[in-house]
């Protein structure tokens, strides 16, 4: 079963935080996982932020870049592309959204995930109205 997670839910895969079993648990039923080109960024940036904070030290944050390289080595991928671009702006016409909420659900469609996992509920609804089976974490 191909299951694609927004960065919100995939982050909870390296960062213990509620919903982070229900992460691993998917994680571990999926046959493949899903994640737009924009994740591996915006999940980066999430750890550089902690390190700035204090939260982490060098070696946490090294330790986890190189845990999340090594899991995406075999994820699917999804680049940006018209047909990508394209679902996004109607997810945004359709919805009120963050504009990388709306490439995580066109990733997903074009993907065709069938588990969309996301840890917010707007992202969740507007997954929805696309056709996508939606999990919460």
């Amino acid at each position: 079963m191909r299951v694609f997670f927004d960065s919100s839910a995939f982050v909870k895969r390296y960062l213990r935080e509620a919903g982070t079993e229900t992460v691993l648990d998917w994680c571990d039923r999926a046959t493949e996982i899903g994640l737009s080109s924009i994740a591996l960024p915006e999940i980066i940036s999430a750890f550089c932020r902690l390190h700035r904070e204090g939260k982490i030290d060098d070696s946490q944050y090294r330790q986890l870049k190189l845990q999340l390289l090594a899991d995406i080595e075999d994820a699917a991928i999804c680049d940006l592309t018209p047909v990508v671009l394209a679902r996004a702006i109607s997810s945004l016409e359709a919805n009120v959204l963050r504009g990388m909420d709306a490439i995580h659900i066109g990733s997903a469609v074009v993907l065709k995930a069938e588990i969309f996992i996301s840890a917010d509920q707007r992202q969740q609804e507007a997954a929805v109205q696309a056709g996508l089976r939606v999990e919460m974490t």
